[in-house]
C-alpha cells in the first residue's frame, strides 16, 4: 500500500472525489448473512476512506449513502439503515472534529425520520467550524429529484419576478442545486462491479472521470482508493479540447 501512496502525485490530486458505495448487501449475502450485516461492515470502509482522503488533503469527498429509490427497499432494511445512520453519526462526530473534517448533507432530508434529522443537524452544527476535508453525505438523494427541485425553485422565482428567464445560465442553475457551494467531482468511483451512475450527480459529473472496480464496498480500503487516484492521474483530461491544445496550455 505504501508503494502505491508514494506513486501518487500530490500536486495532481482530484479536489473532489465522489463514491457510489455499492455492494454491501451482496457482500453480506456472499457471507451467508443478512443484508444489514453488509451495511454495518461498510461503515468501516467509510472510516478508512475518509481517513485516507483527509491524509492526502483532498478537498471534498462525497459518499452516496442512501438514494431516494432506496426507500423502496424492504422496510426492515430501511429501518436498520436509519438506525445505523444515527448510531454512526453519534460515534463519529468526535473523530470528525479531531481530524478537522466538516460534514455536509445533500438530498431530500425531509424524508428522513425525525430522530435522524435531529442527529444530522446536531452533527452539522458541531463540525461547522472545521476547515479540513469536506465530507458530503448524499442521503435520500437522487439527481433527478435535485434537478426537478431546482427547476421548480427557478420557476417560482420567475413567477415572483425575482429572476428573468433570459438571465438563466449554467451558474444560475448551479445555484439552485444542493451542491451549489461544492465543486463538481473530478473523480467518481463505483464499487462492486456495476457500470452505471444510478441517478447520482448527473448534472455535476459532466466532465468527471469515472472509475469502476469489482471490489465490494465493505472490502474497499485505502489501497483501492490509491489505485483509483493513480488511474485518474494517468488520464488526459481534455474538456472537449484536443490533446495538443492541452499540451500547449501546460507548456505555457
Amino acid at each position: 500500500m505504501q508503494d502505491l501512496l508514494t506513486k501518487i502525485d500530490k500536486q495532481k490530486l482530484p479536489n473532489h472525489i465522489a463514491i457510489i458505495m455499492d455492494g454491501n448487501g451482496r457482500w453480506a449475502e456472499e457471507q451467508g448473512q443478512d443484508r444489514l450485516f453488509g451495511h454495518y461492515h461498510g461503515v468501516e470502509s467509510v472510516r478508512n476512506i475518509v481517513e485516507g482522503c483527509a491524509e492526502l488533503q483532498v478537498g471534498f469527498l462525497t459518499l452516496y449513502a442512501f438514494s431516494t429509490e432506496n426507500w423502496d427497499r424492504p422496510k426492515n432494511e430501511v429501518d436498520g439503515l436509519m438506525v445505523l445512520l444515527v448510531e454512526t453519526i453519534k460515534k463519529e462526530v468526535p473523530t470528525l472534529n479531531k481530524n478537522n473534517i466538516k460534514l455536509h448533507v445533500i438530498g431530500d432530508t425531509a424524508m428522513l425520520p425525525d430522530f435522524a434529522q435531529n442527529e444530522l443537524q446536531e452533527a452539522l452544527q458541531l463540525t461547522s467550524s472545521n476547515t479540513g476535508l469536506n465530507l458530503v453525505m448524499a442521503l435520500s438523494y437522487s439527481s433527478r429529484w435535485e434537478i426537478v427541485n431546482a427547476v421548480q425553485q427557478i420557476a417560482m422565482d420567475i413567477k415572483d419576478g425575482k429572476l428573468d428567464p433570459i438571465d438563466i445560465s449554467h451558474q444560475t442553475f448551479n445555484n439552485y442545486l444542493c451542491t451549489k457551494n461544492i465543486p463538481d467531482p473530478e473523480l467518481i468511483i463505483r464499487t462492486s462491479g456495476e457500470f452505471r451512475i444510478s441517478n447520482f450527480l448527473l448534472y455535476q459529473l459532466a466532465y468527471s472521470e469515472l472509475y469502476f472496480t469489482n471490489t465490494r464496498w465493505p472490502e474497499f480500503r485505502k489501497q483501492n482508493l490509491y489505485e483509483a487516484i493513480l488511474d485518474f492521474q494517468g488520464r488526459e483530461r481534455r474538456f472537449g479540447k484536443t490533446g495538443n491544445q492541452i499540451k500547449q496550455e501546460i507548456e505555457i
